[in-house]
């Protein structure tokens, strides 16, 4: 389904300036077997990157005390919003009644075989599973999901054919990078 906004002057501006990715960039109809991704950050990125809510440039995160190794790729699904529902599951299934959505769209890790050399790229994902995780008192969950078409992952369709070992790295240095 093309994204109502930009139909038709924003595809015309569209050929001046480019789509926020938040806003601006469509899941895909195939939504939720299948979505678009904003890559921000990819694995040899030893600085953090977000994208600044406003202009929708990537931006250093100068909050990061220090490096860290992702272990995917980095980004979120454009269109989404971890708010006020976000916090309600959480306090809910966590029993904690000060917890919060944290006002940005729904982190994703992307794991993928071939190394990619930068963010700032869109992609197609298949999303196999997630982690709820806090941050403070705000709910920061991040969805897993795999490269579509991918050699090695992109037939897998749930969380636990990455094994194990995979995903406690892949939680661990979620947890780290949150924490710097």
């Amino acid at each position: 389904m093309a994204n109502q906004i930009m139909e038709p002057i924003g595809r015309l501006m569209g050929l001046r300036y480019k789509s926020h990715p938040w806003h601006g960039i469509d899941i895909v109809d195939e939504a939720p077997n299948i979505v678009t991704l904003f890559i921000e950050m990819v694995t040899a990125d030893t600085v953090k990157y977000e994208t600044d809510k406003t202009s929708g440039y990537l931006k250093i995160d100068l909050s990061q005390k220090y490096s860290n190794v992702l272990p995917a790729l980095y980004g979120f699904i454009p269109q989404t919003l971890c708010d006020h529902r976000v916090g309600d599951i959480a306090r809910t299934i966590l029993q904690r009644d000060n917890i919060t959505g944290d006002g940005d769209p729904l982190h994703s890790c992307v794991l993928a075989k071939k190394s990619i050399s930068h963010g700032n790229i869109i992609v197609r994902a298949i999303p196999i599973g997630g982690f709820r995780m806090i941050d403070g008192n705000q709910a920061d969950d991040k969805n897993i999901a795999v490269l579509q078409d991918d050699a090695v992952y992109g037939h897998f369709h749930e969380v636990s054919r990455i094994g194990d070992y995979q995903a406690k790295a892949l939680l661990f240095n979620l947890q780290r990078s949150s924490r710097e």
